[in-house]
């Protein structure tokens, strides 16, 4: 026997959740719809919760078997993320944005037994129904048309409100072992074929710690969240999570995330929290120019998916009075793992040398730097090379698939290449795909993008690497114009001059409409690269 006095209780999301609704009954759920809002207390939510699993047993969900979810965020897929859980099954976040064949794929690896789906999202479902070979049950949230589900081959159709109705609450969860599966997601797929990352309850409840501490997010119940950042993607940062155990109130906003009805539900609705991806954040500043928008409630917005660019942040404090906080992760850290806070004693002009960086490694994730030989580099702020991760909320593996290329002598590959300086804070220079070395020196596309993107004409960038017969490589800038907007190469080129190294800066420019995005909202530049290759786009020699 070790020699501690403690007592040995397992780490359990239904724990998590009693804690919520005990403490926090009248906490509320606010769930935006073309209708109205609909308001319901955590005591509410949590009978409701109680009654969907035991909906789920009496269709023979046992434990470990895999419930997916298809849904926006709502009340709805709240009540799924702790019934699922708590009873011992495994929900699965299926991501919307995903390619038809990518969502077939993960259906089938994940060997899902039932599908809950809003019914606005069921014609994208049913594009993939006839392929779903383990599906068995299909749960329809709403009341619309149920047609485009019929083609699963094996599945009976339900009514969400229909199954809670035939049940009444209170239940007893399951003493589960704490490193049991809780929930798994699929990465966004860019490269070959998504990949499965299964998180136990152990690291969620681990997780949960590490968001609501004073060092990242402090939420309490003091806070309303607004639940941008998709529940699908990587457990909605853990946010459902987090905000329960603390009993904030949760301003879910399912379908309506176009600038406009989110500026007027937060308008309404007065949220102090919400996380989202820059160009979440972009198109809402874009909508405001001009216009009176008062966002003064939020007392801190959390930023991450991809490089925030420091005059998006500028102009959020500058317009709003709001600070946002950059932040790192991946699906496979669960996916919190760096904050960009700013250190005691710096202020004014200097913060932002802390607020550009990716961030800090939260407590609970170690981050280091390797080189190619996999030898770890020194913190000092100029040695570059791939950042590996580790944790309790890492991944040490994937779902049903060998990946070693992966890990390295027990830590996760990130794939993103940069330093970190002697405070601990990490920046990313580039992914390690989409490096640009010209003339065996590096060049950060994520630095020239984010200088591109504060020219006052240019409403997106990517830069990407493409071959040169000289240098081997050189950047391409791939520039969005605002509306209206005549902007060139030449007007680029000289507002970069004094911002980035000589040699950085691009001969090669092409205006295009829209920058392809990845699933999970991240600038595609596989994407990017594939059509100039095949002189698919208009190239501008500056």
């Amino acid at each position: 026997m070790s020699f501690t006095t403690m007592m040995d209780r397992p780490l359990l999301i239904s724990d998590l959740f009693e804690h919520g609704r005990r403490l926090y009954p009248q906490s509320r759920v606010i769930t935006v719809g073309e209708g109205g809002d609909r308001i319901a207390t955590y005591a509410e939510v949590a009978s409701r919760t109680e009654q969907l699993a035991k909906a789920l047993m009496k269709l023979g969900v046992k434990q470990q078997d895999r419930v997916g979810t298809f849904c926006w965020n709502s009340q709805e897929h709240l009540e799924a993320y702790f019934a699922i859980s708590s009873m011992g099954a495994v929900m699965h976040t299926l991501n919307i944005r995903l390619f038809p064949e990518q969502l077939a794929f993960v259906i089938n690896h994940a060997e899902d037994k039932v599908i809950i789906v809003d019914d606005t999202l069921a014609p994208l479902l049913g594009q993939v129904a006839a392929e779903m070979e383990t599906v068995e049950h299909i749960i329809l949230v709403g009341r619309g048309d149920d047609a485009p589900l019929r083609a699963a081959p094996k599945a009976t159709l339900h009514r969400y409100e229909d199954l809670l109705a035939d049940e009444s609450p209170g239940i007893e969860w399951p003493v589960l072992d704490e490193r049991a599966p809780a929930s798994m997601a699929y990465t966004s797929g860019t490269t070959g074929d998504p990949k499965g990352v299964v998180y136990s309850h152990r690291s969620t409840v681990l997780h949960s710690y590490g968001i609501t501490s004073g060092a990242v997010t402090g939420l309490n119940e003091n806070d309303t969240v607004l639940t941008i950042v998709p529940m699908f993607h990587a457990n909605c940062w853990g946010l459902p999570y987090a905000g329960w155990w603390v009993g904030t109130d949760f301003l879910q906003p399912t379908r309506f995330l176009q600038p406009e009805p989110l500026v007027e539900m937060i308008e309404r609705h007065k949220p102090t929290f919400a996380g989202a991806v820059p160009s979440i954040w972009t198109g809402v500043l874009n909508y405001g120019e001009g216009k009176d928008i008062d966002l003064s409630s939020f007392r801190l917005v959390i930023c991450g998916g991809s490089a925030v660019p420091k005059s998006l942040m500028q102009a959020f404090e500058e317009r709003y009075g709001v600070t946002i906080l950059q932040l790192w992760g991946m699906t496979e850290t669960s996916p919190l793992g760096a904050i960009a806070s700013v250190p005691p004693g710096v202020a004014g002009e200097e913060s932002w040398t802390y607020r550009v960086r990716t961030g800090r490694p939260v407590a609970g994730v170690e981050l280091r730097i390797v080189d190619e030989a996999g030898a770890a580099l020194p913190w000092d702020g100029e040695s570059v090379g791939e950042i590996e991760a580790r944790g309790p909320w890492v991944t040490g593996s994937y779902y049903g698939v060998d990946a070693p290329e992966k890990f390295h002598d027990g830590w996760l590959r990130t794939g993103d290449v940069g330093f970190i300086d002697p405070r601990g804070y990490v920046q990313i220079t580039d992914r390690s795909k989409d490096v640009i070395k010209s003339g065996g020196e590096w060049i950060s596309s994520v630095e020239l993008e984010n200088e591109l993107i504060a020219h006052p004409e240019v409403a997106e960038a990517a830069v990407v690497g493409v071959p040169d017969d000289k240098w081997d490589e050189r950047p391409l800038a791939c520039v969005v114009r605002k509306a209206g907007s005549r902007v060139g190469p030449t007007e680029l080129r000289a507002y970069l001059e004094d911002k980035v190294a000589h040699w950085w800066l691009p001969e090669r420019w092409t205006f295009i409409e829209e920058i392809p995005k990845t699933s999970v909202g991240k600038f595609d530049k596989k994407v990017l690269r594939g059509q100039h290759a095949a002189g698919k786009l208009e190239v501008i020699q500056s």
